[in-house]
């Protein structure tokens, strides 16, 4: 099968319907938060824990079921996320301590590795032509804010109608329900005659003595910090932090009347602003050097939490911000995930991007479970905030130095 000159094809159809399916539940999590911990009066640390692990586990899981797609083909990889996912989220629906949900958070994690990006964008990315490439990883890469942009506030409106257990259900069945697209994913030829003589491991070490595959993995670890921490963590910092919902006000006019809705609505928004965002970063990356659009990309969100945290936090300004940083969102992904293409060749794109992705999920977790703690410590979201500004400030100046020449495979 030759990769297809055509900008759409059923390889990224059914790719883009799966990762928004499972980026919609993941999304949801946050407006999980007050809920949990009020049913069982728990600390706001432990259901944080519950979704640090799950990141964390993502991150882990995200290189194996790489290469689990390329040895074992990359439906069958997906087929076990799926299953894993869904079991994990069955689990947890009958969890009763932070333990149990901490313990299945780790199955929800591998679940999303193994139907994320990871295997997702190297399957698309191997389907795609070259001259299309990029814009095809950007578009996989929509999808999944799409997800976002219905997945929580799908959340908060069934927690009006059902328990959050059986949320936990109805999810489970959206993630299986995905597989169904699965016949479209005709696995395309893996790379060219050069990149096929030269194994995986091969392919590692050479990566991993490059300065530049280091600087790649030290800059995403910021974005997996700030995506993590603001998806668990702003549902409820709005719902606490923000001033009232002024009857008559623009808000409440179409609908929002209370700030834990504003919290559900804010990340849709998010996942909204970052389709347009995405789409333009892959329309960008064709033309530009992608370690300049990732240096101004984590530039501009340092910019934007910064002046967020520093000014009043009210509805308006939330709407703002979340429109603001949802340009920037998932920006990130196709143009390192394009990178990691672009320098190391296709073969071993999921491994290699799942490793890079492994320090993304780091960021993830230390924002998640950081923000849990540093609020029980201290009342405030504001502390673990400022070192989101921080390490955003650090990978826009690490990946200037970021070298985008292709490197030439070593002789088998």
């Amino acid at each position: 099968m030759e990769r297809q000159s055509n900008l759409v094809t059923p390889v990224l159809v059914a790719g883009c319907i799966i990762i928004m399916v499972s980026f919609a539940v993941r999304a949801s999590f946050g407006v999980f938060q007050i809920p949990i911990a009020e049913e069982f009066a728990w600390a706001r640390s432990e259901f944080s824990l519950a979704i640090a692990f799950q990141n964390l586990a993502w991150g882990i899981g995200q290189p194996i079921f790489g290469a689990l797609a390329e040895r074992l083909t990359d439906r069958k990889a997906i087929i076990l996320g799926a299953i894993i996912y869904a079991a994990g989220l069955i689990l947890s629906s009958q969890a009763v301590s932070p333990i149990a949900h901490q313990t299945y958070a780790w199955l929800v994690g591998f679940g999303i590795a193994g139907t994320g990006f990871g295997v997702i964008l190297a399957v698309v990315g191997r389907a795609a032509s070259d001259e299309n490439r990029s814009m095809s990883l950007a578009i996989a890469t929509a999808a999944g804010s799409a997800g976002q942009v219905f997945g929580a506030p799908l959340a908060e409106f069934l927690l009006n109608y059902i328990p959050w257990q059986s949320v936990f259900l109805v999810f489970a069945g959206l993630v299986m329900a995905s597989l169904f697209t699965l016949p479209l994913m005709k696995a395309p030829p893996t790379a060219g005659k050069q990149e096929l003589e030269e194994s995986i491991g091969q392919v590692i070490t050479r990566a991993f003595k490059d300065p530049s595959y280091t600087l790649i993995f030290l800059g995403f670890f910021s974005c997996g910090y700030q995506l993590a921490f603001i998806t668990a963590h702003f549902p409820a910092m709005i719902t606490e932090m923000c001033g009232p919902i002024l009857p008559g006000g623009a808000l409440h006019n179409i609908g929002i009347t209370t700030t834990s809705a504003l919290g559900a609505i804010a990340i849709s928004l998010i996942g909204l602003a970052n389709i347009a965002g995405t789409l333009l970063a892959g329309w960008a990356g064709k033309r530009y050097s992608k370690k300049y659009l990732l240096a101004g990309i984590y530039t501009g969100r340092t910019i934007a939490a910064a002046v967020f945290i520093l000014m009043p936090i009210t509805p308006m300004s939330v709407i703002v911000f979340s429109v603001v940083m949802g340009s920037l969102w998932l920006a990130t992904v196709p143009l390192t995930s394009g990178l990691v293409a672009h320098i190391y060749g296709l073969r071993y794109m999921g491994t290699l991007y799942g490793i890079v992705f492994f320090s993304h999920q780091l960021g993830s977790f230390l924002g998640v479970w950081l923000g849990g703690r540093l609020y029980d410590a201290y009342g405030s979201y504001t502390a673990v905030w400022w070192v989101g500004v921080a390490v955003g400030a650090f990978s826009a100046i690490v990946h200037l130095p970021i070298r985008e020449d292709k490197r030439v495979p070593m002789a088998a």
